[in-house]
């Protein structure tokens, strides 16, 4: 599927149109992305029946562009704006705190063109002087650079899982793959990942091997082997595929899922024993039997241990608790009734309050609450009181449609730096549901950003703290929170915290 590259090219469209200043068409070019982002049909199929304009937000300009890079490969349009801007001046927006008129103003007075110019510029002290920075500035810019730097060769598990699953559903289908299974921490389920690892089970190994590397995502080729090939997708993301023996299997995903530091613990369990435990399996240490080796489940009752989910073997105390058999149960996709925080195009979502309903009752939610913006979040489209109580006659209408669900009437409220609300108290007590949040000021003192919070959640119409600690994976750390604190003042209110993952 070119749905993520096609949503990539359309935010780059974006980007460059902001940056140049362009006023309504970069909001146009991110909506129709982020739909075409989260399409659940391939783009090219869509493309081909010609119904492109029947994606949310994508109008007859932007579907002729589509149509032309799924045609050619190329899009003029977009191939023009790259001209136009200097050097590496996109990459600059990658940097947290650098959006469209920041990079322009870096650019024209001090010439920065890419990262490295805009990291020398710091380093040297030229950005404290310029109007509307400082020193303190300066430093965020310093930290936020050399977070990207230590992040960029890492992925996003939600944009590479789904590619991931893909390559081992192509495989699959083939006759002769008997078993296939994702390794490593794409199994674990990190939040980022360094690469894939797939192992199988075959008995034609080159028709396996072969059939990897011509795949229609792959890149390049770094190695093919009998036993192992690795290649390299378009999206940066690198692959290895090793051909298992069926016997040790079980030993080798337990190996090649890791973590290293869980493994390290089982291995000093099986030396307990006088065993030893290895990718070909549990054996004993003098003789070489094999004690166990085909299932992970029969390696780990061997070794006096509950079966260990591969998302708890971090080595944070799940061999102890699988040794007194305690270990907790995993949240399960049947176990989620509904979503209490989702956003509509009403604010910077994709798609409207009815499409995201139609989804959910598919996914088999019982209820879902649309949790728009708040005005004082500009970049998010955020809503007045007022465009809440229009927002609210069409959720009235939707719930009149349908009555396997309820539509939850919601908002996404900002915790200004004060502690206050961006929302009246008469608009919050019409909600069903209200998440508050920190959106700007992150660099408060912890006692300030505590305090800060705590206002919030002992606030009557607060229902939930969402995303608690500010958290950006690779863009922004976690501002600074006492959280026990946070933690104590929720429960004493009953306000919900909103766990990210």
């Amino acid at each position: 599927m070119k749905n993520p590259e096609v949503a990539d090219l359309l935010y780059e469209i974006a980007d460059y149109l902001e940056i140049k200043g362009v006023d309504w068409k970069p909001r146009a070019y991110r909506r129709a992305a982020g739909a075409v982002e989260t399409l659940s049909e391939d783009i090219e199929q869509v493309a081909e029946r010609g119904k492109l304009k029947d994606i949310p937000r994508v109008g007859e300009s932007i579907a002729s562009k589509i149509v032309e890079y799924l045609e050619t490969g190329h899009l003029e349009y977009l191939e023009n704006l790259r001209q136009e801007m200097p050097g590496k001046l996109r990459k600059l927006m990658d940097i947290e705190g650098i959006g469209p008129k920041t990079a322009v103003k870096l650019h024209r007075k001090l010439g920065i063109r890419n990262i490295d110019d805009l990291q020398k510029a710091a380093e040297e002290g030229k950005i404290r002087d310029l109007e509307g920075f400082g020193k303190k500035t300066e430093e965020n810019i310093l930290e936020n650079i050399s977070m990207y730097r230590s992040h960029r060769e890492r992925f996003l598990l939600g944009y590479m899982l789904p590619t991931a699953q893909k390559i081992v559903e192509e495989l699959g289908k083939l006759d002769v793959v008997k078993r296939i299974e994702l390794a490593g921490s794409i199994r674990r389920r990190k939040a980022t990942i360094g690469d894939a690892d797939i192992l199988v089970i075959s008995e034609d190994s080159d028709e396996v091997m072969n059939s990897f590397v011509q795949m229609g995502e792959v890149d390049r080729v770094l190695s093919k082997g009998e036993r192992k090939s690795t290649i390299v997708l378009g999206n940066g993301l690198q692959v290895d595929l090793l051909v298992i023996d069926e016997k040790n299997f079980g030993a080798a995903l337990m190996y090649f899922t890791g973590s290293k530091e869980h493994n390290v613990e089982l291995r000093k369990r099986a030396i307990e024993h006088n065993w030893k435990l290895s990718e070909y399996g549990l054996e004993e240490r003098d003789t070489g039997e094999v004690i166990a080796q085909t299932t992970e489940e029969d390696i780990y009752d061997k070794l006096d241990l509950q079966y260990i989910p591969p998302e708890l073997r971090t080595n944070r105390g799940e061999i102890e608790a699988a040794a007194q058999n305690n270990l907790p149960n995993l949240v399960d996709w049947e176990d989620i009734r509904g979503d209490l925080h989702v956003h509509s195009n009403w604010s910077e979502g994709s798609h409207s309050i009815e499409e995201m309903v139609q989804k959910a009752r598919e996914i088999g939610h019982e209820y879902i609450a649309i949790c728009d913006h708040t005005q004082s979040l500009p970049i998010a489209q955020g809503l007045t009181d007022e465009e809440f109580q229009e927002r609210e006659k069409e959720i009235t209408e939707v719930n009149e449609q349908f009555d396997d669900i309820e539509v939850l009437s919601g908002a996404e409220v900002d915790i200004l730096p004060d502690g206050s609300l961006d929302l009246k108290d008469d608009t919050l007590a019409d909600l069903d549901v209200t998440v508050a949040a920190v959106h700007s000021s992150f660099k408060q003192d912890e006692d300030t950003m505590t305090e800060r919070v705590l206002s919030a959640i002992n606030l009557e119409h607060v229902d939930i703290l969402g995303h608690p600690t500010g958290r950006l994976i690779q863009e922004r750390n976690p501002y600074a929170i006492d959280l026990t604190r946070i933690f104590e003042e929720a429960e004493k209110y009953g306000t919900k915290i909103e766990v990210n993952c």
